[in-house]
């Protein structure tokens, strides 16, 4: 009978880490794993079975370089690296294009109107030895965070109802487009690998609304497959792992997401059944999640809620999750009931193979 070891949640240290997506920086403990956070990480991305449920909030690097245009932007309001003006909003902690503002005034326009931001001009260096150096544990798994995918990038400048009749209308103009910020996007991959030596992209581009996507497969076999085979290529030639970021009810997309090389895909939980999904695609396409317990849920509802995900997402061994408990003084540590519960889950396993 397989027996859990409190001592494995004994805390030996702590790492300290700048925040993602507007948070503030965090510290967070360290505890006595038999494995690395990362070891562990990998082994889940490898299909290989880990000894728990990867809690990425403890156990990886996020890296969004402020310096980033893009992060700023979206994180705290202004011009993202084309000239998009964004607004913060208070209450959902998050930015959108401010109404009206438009940086291309059409499709077939963009050789002339956009200027393709130049990488080099940014002191990538100083910004790691400033806010990075010796707060990137090796012990942990890094991932580096790019936002406004391609999709996302076309509405942003233009609009949405204007990138959806591109995407029927201008399939050749957007294709060249699509080239070009492909080229661009890869560039910034090995940024990613050359200065903050992460190990996975996390690229965000939201494709779905809560009850189907923005466009067939067909149109995304078509216009972002070719693409995003691209970017992929580049992030596993530089041995890399890549995940996409991509919300709203996207199911019909998975195969060709996993086509498209993705490793891993993190999506919207109120949008997809995700334990479908990783029924039929788990093998192929790892699942990452932000994972909120609500601070109006009971600990027991709580308890119960972390085991149901455990039990439904995680015991093939392709599951790892964002775990924020929105209740600051609740009474149980959730993150360690994730960590004994699916760690005790898999001992289990492994007695049974």
């Amino acid at each position: 009978m397989a027996v859990f070891n409190e001592k494995e949640l004994e805390i030996i240290g702590e790492y300290n880490m700048p925040g993602i997506y507007g948070a503030p920086d965090a510290i967070v403990p360290k505890h006595n794993y038999p494995i690395t956070p990362k070891e562990n990480m990998l082994r889940m991305l490898r299909g290989e079975m880990p000894l728990w449920v990867p809690n990425q909030t403890l156990d990886n690097n996020a890296i969004q370089p402020d310096i980033m245009p893009d992060a700023h932007a979206r994180n705290h309001g202004g011009k993202d690296w084309f000239g998009i003006e964004w607004e913060y909003e208070p209450l959902t902690k998050a930015a959108m294009v401010k109404p009206g503002t438009r940086a291309l005034s059409d499709l077939t326009n963009w050789r002339e109107e956009l200027t393709f931001p130049d990488l080099s001009k940014i002191d990538w260096q100083k910004d790691y030895e400033e806010n990075y150096k010796g707060r990137i544990a090796e012990d942990r798994f890094s991932y580096f965070v790019i936002v406004n995918g391609f999709f996302e990038r076309l509405a942003d400048l233009t609009s949405f109802e204007d990138a959806f009749c591109y995407l029927l209308e201008e399939p050749e103009e957007l294709t060249a487009f699509y080239d070009k910020l492909a080229e661009w996007h890869i560039e910034l991959i090995k940024i990613a690998k050359k200065y903050y030596n992460a190990d996975m992209i996390l690229f965000h581009d939201d494709m779905g609304t809560q009850i189907s996507t923005f466009f067939s497969p067909n149109t995304f076999r078509e216009l972002f497959l070719p693409q995003y085979q691209k970017v992929t290529k580049a992030a596993h030639d530089l041995g890399m792992y890549i995940a996409m970021h991509s919300c709203g009810c996207i199911k019909t997309l998975m195969p060709l997401i996993i086509e498209a090389g993705f490793d891993a895909w993190e999506g919207q939980d109120s949008a997809n059944d995700k334990a479908a999904i990783m029924r039929e695609y788990g093998k192929d396409l790892a699942q990452l999640a932000l994972y909120i317990i609500p601070a109006d849920m009971s600990t027991e509802d709580a308890i119960a809620d972390i085991h149901k995900r455990v039990d439904e997402l995680a015991m093939t061994g392709r599951f790892a999750c964002r775990l924020r408990d929105e209740k600051t003084d609740r009474e149980v540590n959730l993150a360690d009931e994730l960590y004994r519960y699916s760690r005790l889950k898999y001992l289990e396993l492994a007695e049974k193979a």
